[in-house]
């Protein structure tokens, strides 16, 4: 039987996940303590509006697809305190998210971006100041106005690793749940509702990937081709890994070992 085999939130959008056994599914669809914070550039520390919904394009904040360096950051966030350090060691920083850390966390991410590959984007027009936003309690930093959770199967990942070696790390493609026990790709035909241990999901769509996938998760390089792959190799029109869900009803709590099961 197929079961949940990792459980990721991701506190700020676009950097790297904390891995949970337990996570709480909100109702909202969105996962609790996930995408609530953000770094945003200087002439974008507000929302779009899309569909009725608050937007906030990742292309304008600090983000794996365009910034792949920020794959070598480790964070940590509790209470109201956030930790961000260099999985090297090199870099380390930790402060309460008042406006005072929140502008030495800016500060200091800044300093570092510009010893990494992607210094030159910073100095693009409007990028910087840098600013934290994000209340540290609500989700509302996803790529899509309406939210959504993302899941994908570790047998997915493994069958594009033996393509592109580096591609079966299951962290390259931020999937808030990993499951084992499918088939390669046997969760793109799922259709309908989803079983999570005790909270029930509707299947709504494939999740198309971006440059997000092509950064390796511990050096930030580009070393994997994900996206040409999946189209050429796997004969996609779009290059797809992963589905995404929305809750039935309130949500609940889903744990590492849930069973996963269509309803």
């Amino acid at each position: 039987m197929a079961e949940v085999s990792a459980l990721y939130r991701y506190p700020v959008k676009g950097f790297t996940p904390e891995p949970h056994q337990e996570l709480t599914v909100q109702a909202d669809g969105r996962i609790t303590g996930d995408r609530v914070l953000a770094f945003r550039f200087a002439s974008a520390t507000e929302p779009e509006e899309r569909d009725g919904l608050d937007y906030w394009p990742k292309r304008r904040g600090l983000a794996l697809m365009t910034f792949p360096s920020i794959a070598r950051l480790r964070l940590r966030l509790e209470d109201n305190q956030l930790q961000i350090r260099d999985a090297a060691g090199d870099f380390s920083i930790t402060e309460e998210l008042d406006d005072a850390g929140r502008t030495r966390i800016c500060e200091e991410v800044t300093s570092w971006l510009r010893t990494t590959d992607d210094a030159k984007q910073l100095d693009r027009e409007d990028v910087l100041p840098l600013k934290l936003v994000g209340d540290t309690e609500t989700s509302r930093f996803q790529d899509r106005g309406r939210g959504f959770i993302s899941l994908h199967g570790e047998a997915s990942a493994a069958d594009l690793g033996r393509v592109i070696p580096g591609a079966e790390d299951n962290r390259r493609y931020r999937s808030n749940i990993v499951i084992s026990g499918t088939g390669p790709w046997e969760e793109l035909d799922w259709q309908g509702r989803l079983r999570i241990g005790e909270v029930e999901f509707t299947v709504e769509a494939p999740i198309v990937r971006c440059l997000a996938t092509h950064a390796n998760p511990d050096t930030g390089d580009r070393d994997a081709p994900v996206m040409p792959t999946l189209v050429k190799e796997f004969n996609q029109n779009d290059p797809t890994l992963g589905i995404l869900l929305l809750p039935d009803g309130e949500g609940g709590p889903i744990c590492v070992g849930d069973p996963v099961q269509p309803v």
